[in-house]
């Protein structure tokens, strides 16, 4: 795995998210530049490709549910935008050592209220993940093998169930840390030093030349 610091993982994620959500519509080959630069950061970061594809067909369930009712030529550009977004946000998750959401989110320069209400959805999708894998190994235990047994497998009925699981385990959750004193305050401090301040201005060089390219196209 890459060694960056987390604090940087997370702002260059969201850099290439962010670039990559405000492309124009149809700008196929800047999303194809966004597309290359989301599987290189998924290959500096020695990401699972069993891990993060399982994910991203179970997440592209959903998404295909939305967009394609707008039509097959907006849908396909919408599902292809947000899966380069999927992959970039998942590859930085699935290499996320456990409880250490806060430590990355603290070094971005957000108000404190906001980050308390990124923290709760952080320590959310940390235990969607933990839940997905779960019900992925049963899938297994249960002879549904492969891609299209586990698409088999997610189903309404499993969706909903996996929701309501995640539910109570992010209830539960809550609870712990409010008996442990959480007050919404983080209390690990971890500023980027000045080379990973450079690298990520010049990340977001590169993203703003790349969105604001795709209007001119």
């Amino acid at each position: 795995m890459l060694k960056l610091s987390l604090p940087l993982r997370l702002q260059l994620s969201l850099v290439i998210v962010v670039g990559a959500a405000l492309l124009k519509y149809h700008a196929w080959y800047c999303l194809g530049v966004y597309a290359a630069i989301a599987l290189l950061w998924a290959w500096l970061l020695r990401v699972s490709i069993r891990h993060l594809g399982g994910l991203l067909g179970t997440e592209l369930i959903f998404l295909s549910l939305l967009a394609l009712p707008l039509g097959w030529e907006r849908a396909s550009f919408l599902l292809l935008r947000s899966l380069v977004c999927l992959v970039t946000m998942n590859s930085f998750l699935l290499t996320l050592p456990p409880h250490s959401f806060g430590i990355a989110l603290k070094g971005l320069p957000v108000p404190a209220p906001l980050k308390e209400n990124l923290l709760l959805a952080g320590q959310y999708m940390e235990i969607l993940l933990s839940e997905v894998m779960r019900m992925q190994r049963s899938a297994q235990l249960r002879g549904l093998n492969g891609t299209t047994g586990w698409l088999r497998y997610a189903s309404a009925a499993m969706i909903g169930a996996l929701y309501l699981r995640s539910l109570d385990r992010a209830e539960r959750v809550y609870g712990a840390m409010v008996a442990r004193g959480y007050n919404g305050q983080l209390p690990i401090d971890s500023p980027l030093r000045p080379k990973e301040r450079f690298a990520v201005l010049l990340a977001c060089a590169i993203a703003a030349t790349v969105t604001l390219t795709s209007y001119k196209i």
